[in-house]
C-alpha cells in the first residue's frame, strides 16, 4: 500500500528491520498497560513483525497492520492499524499504540484521523469502531477528538494480564465522517 501522509507523520508497512523500535514500546510494562499483549520479549516482538508481512500482500487485504513514523527524522513512535472485521457490513476496528516518549502530542489524533479517512476513502467502509478501557483516559480522549461517538460499555469483554476489564465501545459511521469533514473544510 501506499504510506499515509499526515502533517507529522508517515504511516506505513512494517519490515522486518523495524523490531527493535517496536520492541522499545512493546517491551514497557506502562505502554501496554490496557493492551491484551505485552510486555513482549525480544522473540514476541519479532514474530509480531513476522505476522504483519504476509498480511501485505493478501488479496482484498482486509489487515493493515502500519507504523507509525515521524517524517523529520523517520523515527519510529509506535503501531496503528484497520483490520476489517466485517466486510460483508463494511465495517473494520481501529486501533493505535505509541512509545511512550511520544504520548501527549497529538500524534494518536493525528493517526487515528488518517485511520479514520483511509478507512472511509480508500477502503468505502460504512461503519468504523475501536474498543478502549474505560481507565485508559487518555485513549477515550483520543477517540473523541476524532469524532466517534461512545455506543456503550462492554462488560468484561477483554481477559488482559489476569483479570476481566471492561471496555467501551466507540464508532463512527461514513455520513457521519463526512459531515464532520465538511465541517473542517468551512
Amino acid at each position: 500500500m501506499e504510506p499515509i501522509q499526515t502533517e507529522r507523520l508517515l504511516v506505513r508497512d512494517f519490515n522486518e528491520n523495524d523490531w527493535q523500535s517496536v520492541h522499545d514500546y512493546a517491551s514497557d510494562p506502562e505502554v501496554v498497560r490496557y493492551m491484551e499483549w505485552g510486555p513482549n520479549t525480544e522473540e514476541e516482538t519479532k514474530n509480531f513483525i513476522q505476522r504483519t508481512i504476509p498480511s501485505q500482500k493478501e488479496q482484498p487485504r482486509q489487515k493493515y497492520t502500519l507504523a507509525i513514523i515521524l517524517r523529520d527524522d523517520t523515527e519510529l513512535i509506535g503501531s496503528s492499524g484497520i483490520k476489517v472485521s466485517n466486510p460483508n457490513n463494511l465495517e473494520a476496528e481501529v486501533g493505535y499504540c505509541l512509545n511512550r516518549q511520544f504520548w501527549g502530542r497529538g500524534y494518536a489524533t493525528e493517526v487515528g484521523k488518517a485511520l479514520l479517512r483511509f478507512g472511509f476513502e480508500k477502503l468505502n467502509l460504512h461503519r468504523i469502531f475501536a474498543t478502549s478501557d474505560p481507565e485508559n483516559k487518555a485513549s477515550v480522549h483520543v477517540l473523541e477528538n476524532i469524532g466517534m461517538n461512545r455506543e456503550g460499555r462492554l462488560r468484561e469483554h477483554k481477559w488482559i494480564k489476569g483479570t476481566w476489564c471492561d471496555s467501551y465501545l466507540y464508532a463512527i459511521l461514513d455520513r457521519e465522517w463526512t459531515t464532520m469533514r465538511m465541517g473542517d473544510s468551512e
